[in-house]
Protein backbone atom coordinates (compact mmCIF):
# COMPACT_ATOMS: atom_id res chain seq x y z
CA UNK A 1 0.00 0.00 0.00
CA UNK A 2 0.91 3.44 -0.66
CA UNK A 3 1.03 5.45 2.26
CA UNK A 4 2.36 8.66 0.59
CA UNK A 5 -1.01 8.40 -1.82
CA UNK A 6 -3.05 7.88 1.33
CA UNK A 7 -1.56 10.65 2.78
CA UNK A 8 -1.72 12.74 -0.05
CA UNK A 9 -5.44 12.41 -0.75
CA UNK A 10 -6.12 12.57 3.28
CA UNK A 11 -6.89 9.14 4.26
CA UNK A 12 -4.48 8.35 5.81
CA UNK A 13 -3.93 11.41 9.02
CA UNK A 14 -0.62 12.13 9.93
CA UNK A 15 1.48 10.61 12.81
CA UNK A 16 1.07 14.30 15.05
CA UNK A 17 -2.78 14.23 13.96
CA UNK A 18 -3.02 10.04 14.60
CA UNK A 19 -1.56 10.75 18.25
CA UNK A 20 -3.59 13.74 18.84
CA UNK A 21 -6.74 11.55 17.99
CA UNK A 22 -5.74 8.76 20.24
CA UNK A 23 -4.97 11.56 23.22
CA UNK A 24 -8.41 13.04 22.31
CA UNK A 25 -10.30 9.57 22.11
CA UNK A 26 -8.62 8.46 25.73
CA UNK A 27 -9.89 11.78 27.04
CA UNK A 28 -13.23 11.30 25.90
CA UNK A 29 -13.32 7.53 26.88
CA UNK A 30 -12.12 8.38 30.12
CA UNK A 31 -14.35 11.21 31.00
CA UNK A 32 -17.12 8.47 29.82
CA UNK A 33 -16.33 5.98 32.09
CA UNK A 34 -16.45 8.38 34.78
CA UNK A 35 -19.11 9.58 33.42
CA UNK A 36 -20.98 5.82 33.41
CA UNK A 37 -20.08 5.52 37.21
CA UNK A 38 -21.48 8.58 37.78
CA UNK A 39 -24.41 9.39 40.61
CA UNK A 40 -25.90 11.99 37.89
CA UNK A 41 -26.42 9.44 35.42
CA UNK A 42 -27.42 6.81 37.86
CA UNK A 43 -30.35 9.22 38.99
CA UNK A 44 -30.67 10.46 34.84
CA UNK A 45 -31.36 6.08 34.15
CA UNK A 46 -34.18 6.10 37.18
CA UNK A 47 -36.13 9.29 36.12
CA UNK A 48 -36.17 8.23 32.40
CA UNK A 49 -38.01 4.97 33.45
CA UNK A 50 -40.11 7.36 35.80
CA UNK A 51 -41.01 9.84 33.40
CA UNK A 52 -41.45 7.86 30.03
CA UNK A 53 -43.89 5.68 31.99
CA UNK A 54 -46.71 5.33 30.13
CA UNK A 55 -48.51 6.24 33.43
CA UNK A 56 -46.77 9.32 34.21
CA UNK A 57 -47.56 10.19 30.76
CA UNK A 58 -50.98 10.05 31.31
CA UNK A 59 -50.82 11.90 34.80
CA UNK A 60 -48.95 14.52 33.05
CA UNK A 61 -51.52 14.80 30.23
CA UNK A 62 -54.13 14.92 32.86
CA UNK A 63 -53.28 17.64 34.93
CA UNK A 64 -52.36 19.43 31.67
CA UNK A 65 -55.54 19.47 30.01
CA UNK A 66 -58.04 17.79 32.22
CA UNK A 67 -60.70 21.34 32.95
CA UNK A 68 -62.00 21.60 36.61
CA UNK A 69 -65.15 21.71 36.01
CA UNK A 70 -64.86 17.92 34.30
CA UNK A 71 -63.66 16.34 37.78
CA UNK A 72 -65.51 15.03 40.34
CA UNK A 73 -64.34 17.69 42.74
CA UNK A 74 -65.40 20.30 40.11
CA UNK A 75 -68.66 18.51 39.77
CA UNK A 76 -69.89 18.23 43.22
CA UNK A 77 -67.77 22.19 44.46
CA UNK A 78 -70.16 22.94 41.08
CA UNK A 79 -73.57 21.20 42.91
CA UNK A 80 -72.68 22.75 46.07
CA UNK A 81 -72.64 26.50 44.61
CA UNK A 82 -76.07 25.86 43.20
CA UNK A 83 -78.02 24.29 46.00
CA UNK A 84 -76.49 26.78 48.21
CA UNK A 85 -77.38 29.62 46.47
CA UNK A 86 -80.65 29.00 45.61
CA UNK A 87 -82.96 31.93 46.87
CA UNK A 88 -85.07 28.45 48.55
CA UNK A 89 -81.67 27.80 50.62
CA UNK A 90 -80.96 30.94 51.41
CA UNK A 91 -83.93 31.56 53.04
CA UNK A 92 -83.50 28.51 55.18
CA UNK A 93 -79.59 29.28 56.29
CA UNK A 94 -81.18 32.44 57.09
CA UNK A 95 -83.66 31.08 59.32
CA UNK A 96 -81.03 29.02 60.69
CA UNK A 97 -79.66 32.04 61.82
CA UNK A 98 -81.70 34.22 62.85
CA UNK A 99 -82.55 34.60 66.62
CA UNK A 100 -86.39 35.28 66.23
CA UNK A 101 -86.80 32.78 63.94
CA UNK A 102 -85.18 29.73 66.33
CA UNK A 103 -87.29 31.31 69.40
CA UNK A 104 -90.40 30.86 67.15
CA UNK A 105 -89.66 26.92 66.26
CA UNK A 106 -88.79 26.61 70.38
CA UNK A 107 -92.46 27.89 70.46
CA UNK A 108 -94.01 25.74 67.76
CA UNK A 109 -92.73 22.37 69.52
CA UNK A 110 -94.08 23.90 72.95
CA UNK A 111 -97.44 23.77 74.27
CA UNK A 112 -97.89 27.56 74.31
CA UNK A 113 -98.10 26.69 70.84
CA UNK A 114 -102.21 26.21 70.43
CA UNK A 115 -102.71 30.08 71.89
CA UNK A 116 -101.42 30.76 68.81
CA UNK A 117 -104.78 29.39 67.71
CA UNK A 118 -107.09 31.86 69.86
CA UNK A 119 -107.76 35.48 68.31
CA UNK A 120 -107.93 36.86 71.92
CA UNK A 121 -104.95 35.09 73.34
CA UNK A 122 -103.27 37.01 70.06
CA UNK A 123 -104.82 40.07 71.17
CA UNK A 124 -103.46 39.95 74.55
CA UNK A 125 -99.63 39.63 73.89
CA UNK A 126 -97.44 41.22 71.55
CA UNK A 127 -94.79 37.81 71.20
CA UNK A 128 -98.26 35.67 70.02
CA UNK A 129 -99.07 38.44 67.26
CA UNK A 130 -95.26 37.76 66.39
CA UNK A 131 -95.07 34.05 66.35
CA UNK A 132 -98.51 34.40 64.11
CA UNK A 133 -96.82 36.61 61.51
CA UNK A 134 -94.01 34.17 61.17
CA UNK A 135 -96.31 31.19 61.12
CA UNK A 136 -97.93 32.34 58.24
CA UNK A 137 -95.53 33.82 56.44
CA UNK A 138 -93.94 32.46 52.94
CA UNK A 139 -90.56 32.11 54.78
CA UNK A 140 -91.66 29.60 57.21
CA UNK A 141 -93.55 28.11 54.82
CA UNK A 142 -90.05 27.73 52.61
CA UNK A 143 -88.37 26.76 56.12
CA UNK A 144 -90.86 23.65 55.84
CA UNK A 145 -90.40 23.05 52.12
CA UNK A 146 -86.78 22.74 52.35
CA UNK A 147 -86.33 21.18 55.84
CA UNK A 148 -87.27 17.67 54.43
CA UNK A 149 -86.36 18.18 51.06
CA UNK A 150 -83.61 15.89 49.08
CA UNK A 151 -81.89 19.31 47.84
CA UNK A 152 -81.17 19.88 51.76
CA UNK A 153 -79.62 16.36 52.02
CA UNK A 154 -77.73 16.28 49.11
CA UNK A 155 -76.71 19.82 50.44
CA UNK A 156 -75.73 18.28 53.80
CA UNK A 157 -73.94 15.40 52.50
CA UNK A 158 -71.87 17.98 50.04
CA UNK A 159 -70.71 20.08 53.05
CA UNK A 160 -69.72 17.02 54.95
CA UNK A 161 -67.46 15.77 51.94
CA UNK A 162 -65.85 18.69 50.71
CA UNK A 163 -64.97 19.48 54.75
CA UNK A 164 -62.86 16.44 54.74
CA UNK A 165 -59.12 16.85 54.70
CA UNK A 166 -58.75 14.33 51.73
CA UNK A 167 -61.64 16.06 49.36
CA UNK A 168 -59.91 20.06 50.53
CA UNK A 169 -56.23 18.56 49.35
CA UNK A 170 -58.21 17.08 45.44
CA UNK A 171 -60.06 20.21 44.96
CA UNK A 172 -57.02 22.40 45.61
CA UNK A 173 -55.16 20.34 43.00
CA UNK A 174 -57.75 20.55 40.10
CA UNK A 175 -59.16 23.83 41.05
CA UNK A 176 -55.49 24.96 40.66
CA UNK A 177 -54.75 26.65 36.71
CA UNK A 178 -51.53 25.37 37.20
CA UNK A 179 -51.61 22.14 38.64
CA UNK A 180 -49.06 20.60 36.72
CA UNK A 181 -46.32 23.18 37.63
CA UNK A 182 -46.99 22.25 41.39
CA UNK A 183 -47.25 19.09 41.17
CA UNK A 184 -44.44 16.56 42.10
CA UNK A 185 -44.76 14.99 38.61
CA UNK A 186 -43.67 18.05 37.34
CA UNK A 187 -40.74 18.74 39.93
CA UNK A 188 -39.92 15.15 38.56
CA UNK A 189 -39.59 15.88 34.82
CA UNK A 190 -37.92 19.29 35.57
CA UNK A 191 -35.24 17.26 37.22
CA UNK A 192 -34.96 14.68 34.64
CA UNK A 193 -34.83 17.30 32.04
CA UNK A 194 -31.97 19.14 33.77
CA UNK A 195 -30.14 16.13 34.03
CA UNK A 196 -30.82 15.23 30.06
CA UNK A 197 -29.51 18.86 29.00
CA UNK A 198 -26.15 18.74 31.22
CA UNK A 199 -23.25 18.46 29.29
CA UNK A 200 -22.00 15.36 31.09
CA UNK A 201 -25.35 13.26 30.20
CA UNK A 202 -25.16 14.66 26.74
CA UNK A 203 -21.85 13.69 25.97
CA UNK A 204 -22.32 10.38 27.19
CA UNK A 205 -25.11 9.47 24.99
CA UNK A 206 -23.46 11.60 22.02
CA UNK A 207 -20.66 9.06 22.59
CA UNK A 208 -22.76 5.62 23.17
CA UNK A 209 -24.41 6.69 19.78
CA UNK A 210 -21.70 6.66 17.52
CA UNK A 211 -20.34 3.84 19.44
CA UNK A 212 -16.87 4.55 20.70
CA UNK A 213 -14.22 1.97 18.52
CA UNK A 214 -11.10 0.80 20.42
CA UNK A 215 -10.90 2.80 23.65
CA UNK A 216 -14.42 1.47 24.47
CA UNK A 217 -13.44 -2.16 23.89
CA UNK A 218 -10.17 -2.15 25.08
CA UNK A 219 -8.65 -1.09 28.02
CA UNK A 220 -5.08 0.04 29.04
CA UNK A 221 -3.18 -2.98 30.65
CA UNK A 222 0.20 -2.08 29.35
CA UNK A 223 2.51 1.72 28.99
CA UNK A 224 5.87 2.70 27.97
CA UNK A 225 7.32 5.73 26.94
CA UNK A 226 10.84 4.35 27.13
CA UNK A 227 11.66 6.68 30.00
CA UNK A 228 13.80 4.26 31.39
CA UNK A 229 15.01 0.53 30.65
CA UNK A 230 12.53 -1.30 33.55
CA UNK A 231 10.76 -2.91 31.46
CA UNK A 232 13.34 -4.26 28.64
CA UNK A 233 15.82 -7.04 28.76
CA UNK A 234 18.12 -8.15 26.70
CA UNK A 235 17.22 -11.34 24.02
CA UNK A 236 14.16 -12.96 22.52
CA UNK A 237 12.77 -14.15 25.68
CA UNK A 238 13.29 -17.57 24.93
CA UNK A 239 12.88 -19.78 28.13
CA UNK A 240 16.92 -21.37 27.03
CA UNK A 241 19.66 -20.04 28.58
CA UNK A 242 21.82 -19.48 25.16
CA UNK A 243 19.10 -16.92 24.54
CA UNK A 244 20.14 -13.45 22.57
CA UNK A 245 22.15 -15.73 20.45
CA UNK A 246 23.40 -14.75 16.68
CA UNK A 247 22.88 -16.81 13.42
CA UNK A 248 26.12 -17.57 11.33
CA UNK A 249 24.23 -16.87 8.32
CA UNK A 250 24.32 -12.95 9.95
CA UNK A 251 26.69 -10.23 10.61
CA UNK A 252 26.18 -8.78 13.43
CA UNK A 253 27.04 -10.15 17.64
CA UNK A 254 24.23 -8.94 20.15
CA UNK A 255 25.05 -7.25 22.62
CA UNK A 256 23.71 -8.37 25.78
CA UNK A 257 21.58 -5.03 25.63
CA UNK A 258 24.97 -2.86 25.46
CA UNK A 259 23.98 -1.09 21.97
CA UNK A 260 20.21 -0.11 23.27
CA UNK A 261 19.66 3.30 24.85
CA UNK A 262 17.24 4.75 26.78
CA UNK A 263 16.92 8.72 26.42
CA UNK A 264 15.22 11.77 25.05
CA UNK A 265 12.14 10.17 25.29
CA UNK A 266 13.08 6.71 23.52
CA UNK A 267 14.70 3.61 23.06
CA UNK A 268 17.16 3.25 20.44
CA UNK A 269 18.52 0.05 19.74
CA UNK A 270 21.67 0.31 17.32
CA UNK A 271 23.86 -1.24 15.24
CA UNK A 272 27.26 -0.53 14.94
CA UNK A 273 30.74 -1.66 13.14
CA UNK A 274 33.08 -3.20 15.62
CA UNK A 275 34.13 -6.39 16.23
CA UNK A 276 33.00 -9.17 18.74
CA UNK A 277 33.42 -12.39 19.42
CA UNK A 278 30.02 -14.28 20.44
CA UNK A 279 27.86 -17.54 20.44
CA UNK A 280 26.38 -17.90 17.12
CA UNK A 281 23.71 -20.53 15.82
CA UNK A 282 25.10 -22.70 12.75
CA UNK A 283 21.98 -24.29 11.11
CA UNK A 284 24.77 -27.58 10.90
CA UNK A 285 26.84 -27.32 13.80
CA UNK A 286 24.87 -26.10 16.30
CA UNK A 287 26.07 -23.00 19.28
CA UNK A 288 29.31 -22.03 17.97
CA UNK A 289 31.53 -19.37 18.46
CA UNK A 290 32.11 -16.18 15.84
CA UNK A 291 33.76 -13.09 15.12
CA UNK A 292 31.74 -10.38 14.00
CA UNK A 293 32.30 -7.48 12.16
CA UNK A 294 29.59 -5.95 13.61
CA UNK A 295 26.92 -5.31 17.19
CA UNK A 296 23.78 -4.56 17.72
CA UNK A 297 20.81 -5.74 20.23
CA UNK A 298 17.41 -7.63 20.38
CA UNK A 299 15.42 -7.01 23.06
CA UNK A 300 11.78 -8.31 25.13
CA UNK A 301 9.49 -6.93 27.49
CA UNK A 302 8.80 -10.48 28.59
CA UNK A 303 9.07 -10.43 32.36
CA UNK A 304 7.36 -6.81 32.37
CA UNK A 305 4.27 -7.72 29.80
CA UNK A 306 2.93 -10.35 27.62
CA UNK A 307 -0.88 -10.52 26.78
CA UNK A 308 -3.17 -12.45 24.95
CA UNK A 309 -5.83 -10.98 22.37
CA UNK A 310 -6.16 -6.91 23.29
CA UNK A 311 -4.40 -3.89 20.57
CA UNK A 312 -0.96 -3.17 20.95
CA UNK A 313 0.78 -0.12 19.54
CA UNK A 314 4.33 1.27 19.29
CA UNK A 315 5.34 4.08 17.47
CA UNK A 316 8.55 3.14 15.20
CA UNK A 317 10.99 4.49 12.69
CA UNK A 318 14.70 3.17 11.80
CA UNK A 319 17.48 4.35 10.11
CA UNK A 320 20.73 2.77 7.88
CA UNK A 321 20.95 -0.63 6.16
CA UNK A 322 20.50 -3.12 8.53
CA UNK A 323 17.20 -5.05 8.75
CA UNK A 324 14.49 -3.67 11.43
CA UNK A 325 11.71 -5.26 13.16
CA UNK A 326 9.53 -4.44 16.16
CA UNK A 327 6.35 -6.40 17.04
CA UNK A 328 5.07 -9.21 19.31
CA UNK A 329 6.59 -12.75 20.10
CA UNK A 330 5.80 -15.79 22.38
CA UNK A 331 9.26 -16.15 23.38
CA UNK A 332 9.00 -19.91 21.71
CA UNK A 333 11.48 -20.63 19.05
CA UNK A 334 9.59 -21.61 15.34
CA UNK A 335 6.08 -19.67 17.11
CA UNK A 336 4.86 -16.74 15.09
CA UNK A 337 6.11 -13.78 15.32
CA UNK A 338 3.53 -10.61 14.61
CA UNK A 339 5.33 -7.69 12.93
CA UNK A 340 3.95 -4.24 13.74
CA UNK A 341 7.17 -2.72 11.98
CA UNK A 342 9.32 -4.12 9.83
CA UNK A 343 12.28 -2.86 7.40
CA UNK A 344 13.95 -6.02 5.06
CA UNK A 345 16.50 -3.97 3.72
CA UNK A 346 14.07 -2.66 1.05
CA UNK A 347 10.78 -2.08 2.12
CA UNK A 348 8.91 -1.59 5.00
CA UNK A 349 6.35 -4.45 5.90
CA UNK A 350 3.91 -6.01 8.51
CA UNK A 351 2.05 -8.75 8.89
CA UNK A 352 2.60 -12.27 10.41
CA UNK A 353 6.01 -14.45 10.40
CA UNK A 354 5.41 -18.45 10.78
CA UNK A 355 9.35 -20.03 10.39
CA UNK A 356 9.17 -20.01 6.85
CA UNK A 357 5.60 -19.17 6.07
CA UNK A 358 5.31 -14.83 6.30
CA UNK A 359 2.18 -12.89 5.17
CA UNK A 360 3.45 -9.56 4.67
CA UNK A 361 1.81 -6.36 3.51
CA UNK A 362 4.47 -4.51 1.90
CA UNK A 363 4.39 -0.19 2.83
CA UNK A 364 5.54 2.50 0.35
CA UNK A 365 5.61 5.82 0.21
CA UNK A 366 7.29 6.00 3.60
CA UNK A 367 10.12 8.41 4.66
CA UNK A 368 12.15 6.15 7.15
CA UNK A 369 12.81 9.21 9.34
CA UNK A 370 9.48 9.49 10.16
CA UNK A 371 7.58 7.78 13.15
CA UNK A 372 4.31 6.31 12.27
CA UNK A 373 2.41 4.33 15.07
CA UNK A 374 1.89 0.96 14.06
CA UNK A 375 -1.20 -0.79 15.78
CA UNK A 376 -2.03 -4.67 15.41
CA UNK A 377 -5.70 -5.57 16.86
CA UNK A 378 -5.79 -9.35 18.00
CA UNK A 379 -9.42 -10.69 18.48
CA UNK A 380 -10.77 -13.81 18.71
CA UNK A 381 -12.00 -13.70 15.41
CA UNK A 382 -9.51 -11.76 13.35
CA UNK A 383 -6.11 -9.92 13.46
CA UNK A 384 -6.12 -6.37 11.77
CA UNK A 385 -2.92 -4.30 11.31
CA UNK A 386 -2.94 -0.31 11.17
CA UNK A 387 -0.38 2.20 10.41
CA UNK A 388 -1.75 5.58 11.79
CA UNK A 389 -5.50 5.20 11.17
CA UNK A 390 -5.44 3.20 8.17
CA UNK A 391 -6.00 0.13 8.04
CA UNK A 392 -3.33 -2.37 5.98
CA UNK A 393 -4.12 -5.97 6.69
CA UNK A 394 -6.32 -8.39 8.06
CA UNK A 395 -6.39 -11.73 8.46
CA UNK A 396 -8.62 -14.74 10.46
CA UNK A 397 -6.98 -15.41 13.57
CA UNK A 398 -4.43 -18.71 14.05
CA UNK A 399 -2.44 -17.18 16.43
CA UNK A 400 -1.92 -20.15 19.08
CA UNK A 401 -4.11 -19.30 22.38
CA UNK A 402 -0.65 -17.98 24.18
CA UNK A 403 0.96 -15.13 25.46
CA UNK A 404 2.99 -12.30 23.74
CA UNK A 405 5.49 -10.06 24.35
CA UNK A 406 6.77 -7.04 22.35
CA UNK A 407 10.38 -7.71 20.84
CA UNK A 408 12.81 -5.96 18.70
CA UNK A 409 15.65 -6.34 17.05
CA UNK A 410 17.88 -5.19 14.46
CA UNK A 411 20.36 -7.63 11.80
CA UNK A 412 22.62 -7.43 8.95
CA UNK A 413 22.27 -10.68 6.46
CA UNK A 414 25.22 -12.03 5.45
CA UNK A 415 24.45 -11.99 1.71
CA UNK A 416 23.66 -7.80 1.79
CA UNK A 417 25.84 -4.99 2.63
CA UNK A 418 26.87 -4.10 5.84
CA UNK A 419 26.66 -0.50 7.48
CA UNK A 420 25.41 0.72 10.78
CA UNK A 421 21.87 1.67 12.12
CA UNK A 422 19.12 2.51 14.77
CA UNK A 423 15.76 0.93 15.86
CA UNK A 424 13.67 3.72 17.33
CA UNK A 425 11.17 3.15 19.03
CA UNK A 426 9.04 5.73 21.40
CA UNK A 427 6.15 4.29 22.61
CA UNK A 428 4.33 1.44 23.17
CA UNK A 429 1.01 0.81 24.46
CA UNK A 430 -0.89 -2.27 25.39
CA UNK A 431 -4.95 -2.36 25.68
CA UNK A 432 -6.50 -5.57 27.36
CA UNK A 433 -10.02 -6.78 25.59
CA UNK A 434 -12.87 -6.50 27.73
CA UNK A 435 -15.41 -8.70 25.26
Amino acid sequence: MNLFTARLTGKMLSTEQFEKSIHDMIERVNRWRQIEKSPELAEYLKLEKIVEDPKFQEKKRELLERKYKETEEGRKMADYERLSSSMRMKGYKYALGNPTFQSFLKFRDSDEFQKLQDSKERRKSSELRMYNVIYRSAFYKNYQKVLNSDELKQLTTLEKEIQTEDFQKRNSLWADAKRWQHSEEYQTEQRYLALANSDDIKFYFKQRGEKIDWAELFRPAFTDDMSSSKNWQPGYGYAKAKDGHSRTSQRQAYNNGKNTFFAEGRMSLETREESKEALAWDEKKGFINQVFEYTSDVMNTKEAFAQENGMFMAKVRSQGVPHHFFGLSTGKNGSPLVALYHYNGKVHQLGLVNGNDARMADLTGMLRSMYYVYTFRWTKEELIWYVNNMEILRMPNKLPKEAMFFFGQSWLPNNEKGGAGKLKVQWVRAYRSVD
